[in-house]
Parts: structure tokens; C-alpha cells; sequence
């Protein structure tokens, strides 16, 4: 991540060794250059500098060798909705121009703020506004982190706080798969999870998959994060519609790869996502279906109100349906809470924010007069 107006490289995103690397770039002696790489760590992940002169630990004569080299890095803040229940929304854009959603969910004594890990999505799930754009590209690890640093820069939480944070938890779950941009999330969320820095504890952290099989023992071992599934089906002729990877990665081999995960446990409960759409999946069979597929597994059920979008081809389970689907779950012993809808006056969709950016330009562009020729 660079500045748009000049090419000098970003820091954020770096790790401590890659950071010292760096400084070797300007001549800082390899001796100093890990000291100084702590330094800059602290400023970055714990102070949340935005300005290399704000760091009055590192020497002038060097602060002023860094300006003319480097930036701290920041993604720009293309729109920031807030919701009248505090939900906070973020159209992030980065030095090619792309685009991408965070979003920032409060609670009473704490808050998860929802990443995004790929410009678009490659899966199409037909529930999914994000699935109707087109894959661009992955994210970078400063672009991810970026998000977490942006949301921290709004609600003022620096330096980084021991506890009573209204940024506690992360997930994974914003636009994009990302166990298809793995090394770029997992380096994030390394990032994300030192203590000298951001300080997010791995069990506040939540890794979502619509199903990526090979790649889950992965999360669990290296990450060791919670895992959430986008389940959303129980039978797989149902699901190769709503979540197309169940055509390469069914329904069976993905609660194979659960129960195999590393670290679960009835304390480190894995999340199954369940959206509800009418009509659709939301039948008490579905729901008996559902606890006979999970037994065994230590795990909760997320149960999700669709929120449509204009197009959308699904409506949102009645509410008696969804009490009467969690009532069955309940029942068989797994929590299944119904999601309270978040947002919903700030275009909660997840990718419709960038969508209507997309409108926007386009509008712009077919309005605008034609350019002379010659």
C-alpha cells in the first residue's frame, strides 16, 4: 500500500523481520535496524501513528530519513455510514482503486469489526450480494490490516487498550473467501494477534469458510482461530445452489474436516452460519437434518436473517419459522441464537456499499460529456 501521490511503500502489513529489512533499505546498520523495528511496531500497532514525526522514541535524523522513504500507511476512507444502532460502515479504497467493505458491529461492552480478504468473490453464493461481483483480485496483508487500523482510527482506541474495548473480536467473514487469499490473512491476523501491538487474542478472532476442505486443518494449526462455517444447507443438491464450492467440497467432507479441527472443543465451539431464507432451508426437517449432521461436533448454530438487496432472489424466513427451527437446535443441546439484524439503514448487505459505488461511477461516466477528437 502506497500513498496515491507518491510511490514511497507502506509500513503497515510488515512483520518486526521485515520491517528491519526495510530500514536496511536507508542504511540503518543491521545491529540497530531490530531495535528500531520494535520501535516502529510500537508506534504502529500500539499507538496507531499515522505521521513518522509523532514518533518522538526514534531520533530525528532518523524519523526524517523514514519520511522521505516510507509511509506508515493508511487505507482512504472512500464512505463511512454510521447506523442509527451504532453499527459503523467503511468503503475502503486502495492506490488501484479497488474497493472493498468493513464493517464495525457494537455492543454494550465490546465489538467485532467484520474483515474483508479479496476484492469480489469468486464463489457466487446465490445468497450473497458480494457473490454478484466478479473476483478481482486478493488483498493485500496491509490492505487487511489496514481495516483493522481504520476502525480503530474512528472510534479512537489508541493506544491499544488492555481491556473495555469497543474493538474486541474480529472476523474473517467480509467479502471474499479467505481461505483462497490464505497467506495474506494468516500474516494479518499475526499481525493483529501480537501482544506489543493490536493485541487481539486468537480466541476473539473468527476465521469464516463457506468450505475450502484442504485448507481448514491449516487454520487450526498454524492460526488456531475460531472457526465458522457457512453451513446454509443440509442437503448437498440444496446447497450446490446456495454455496456452489459444496460441488467440489461437499456437505460430508466439510463436517469431516470440523470434526478433525484442531483445538475444538466445548470451549473453542465451532460456528456454523445458517441463513435463512424462506421457503428454502428453514423447515423443521432442515432443522432435524442440521442436529443429526453436527452431533458430535462441538459447535453452535448461528442462525441469520436474510437481508435482501434489490434483485435478491430469496426472502427472509417468517418469524415464526426461524423461532421454530431454533427451537428444534436448542432442544438437541447446541446454542442457536437468532442473529439480531445490524445496519440494515446503512446498506448492511455485505459488497451492496461497493456495489452502489460502482453504480455511481458508472452513471458519472455515461452522463459525462464525450472528449473532442484531435
Amino acid at each position: 500500500m502506497t500513498d496515491a501521490t507518491s510511490p514511497r511503500p507502506a509500513l503497515i502489513g510488515l512483520t518486526r523481520d521485515e520491517l528491519a529489512l526495510a530500514l536496511g533499505t536507508i542504511d540503518v546498520p543491521a545491529k540497530e535496524a531490530r531495535m528500531r523495528a520494535n520501535q516502529l511496531w510500537h508506534w504502529i500497532y500500539y499507538r496507531g501513528a499515522t505521521r513518522f514525526d509523532a514518533m518522538t522514541s526514534i531520533s530525528k535524523p532518523l524519523r526524517t530519513r523514514l519520511e522521505a522513504h516510507f509511509i506508515v500507511g493508511r487505507p482512504a476512507v472512500e464512505r463511512h455510514l454510521l447506523s442509527v444502532d451504532g453499527t459503523h460502515k467503511w468503503l475502503l479504497k486502495f492506490d488501484d482503486g479497488q474497493e472493498v467493505e468493513s464493517v464495525l458491529i457494537p455492543e454494550t461492552d465490546r465489538g467485532a469489526l467484520c474483515l474483508s480478504s479479496q476484492v469480489g468473490c469468486t464463489l457466487t453464493c446465490k445468497f450473497c450480494h458480494t457473490g454478484t461481483q466478479r473476483l478481482v483480485r486478493n488483498l493485500t496483508a496491509a490492505e487487511i490490516v489496514g481495516q483493522i487500523l481504520n476502525a480503530r482510527d474512528t472510534i479512537g482506541e489508541w493506544p491499544s487498550p488492555a481491556g473495555g474495548r469497543i474493538l474486541s473480536n474480529i472476523v474473517v467473514m467480509g467479502m471474499g473467501e479467505p481461505l483462497y487469499n490464505y497467506e495474506n490473512v494468516a500474516k494479518a491476523l499475526a499481525i493483529a494477534m501480537d501482544n506489543e501491538g493490536i493485541a487481539i487474542s486468537r480466541r476473539r478472532i473468527t476465521l469464516s469458510t463457506a468450505g475450502v476442505v484442504p485448507m481448514i486443518e491449516t487454520v487450526g494449526r498454524e492460526l488456531a482461530v475460531g472457526l465458522a462455517i457457512s453451513l446454509h444447507a443440509v442437503r448437498d443438491e440444496l446447497r450446490d445452489v446456495l454455496v456452489p464450492l459444496n460441488k467440489k467440497y461437499p456437505i460430508a467432507a466439510l463436517l469431516e474436516a470440523c470434526r478433525r479441527y484442531p483445538g475444538s472443543s466445548n470451549a473453542r465451539r465451532i460456528t456454523f452460519e445458517y441463513i435463512m431464507l424462506k421457503d428454502v432451508n428453514d423447515s423443521p426437517a432442515d432443522a432435524r437434518e442440521l442436529v443429526r449432521l453436527i452431533a458430535g461436533i462441538p459447535a453452535k448454530v448461528n442462525l441469520i436473517p436474510f437481508n435482501a438487496w434489490p434483485g435478491a432472489p430469496y426472502e427472509c424466513s417468517t418469524p415464526a419459522a426461524m423461532a421454530a427451527f431454533a427451537d428444534i437446535v436448542n432442544r438437541a443441546g447446541y446454542s442457536s441464537p437468532i442473529r439480531t439484524p445490524r445496519g440494515r439503514d446503512i446498506m448492511a448487505a455485505c459488497g451492496q456499499l461497493k456495489s452502489e459505488s460502482v453504480k455511481a461511477r458508472r452513471l458519472l461516466a455515461a452522463a459525462a460529456p464525450p472528449i473532442p477528437a484531435g
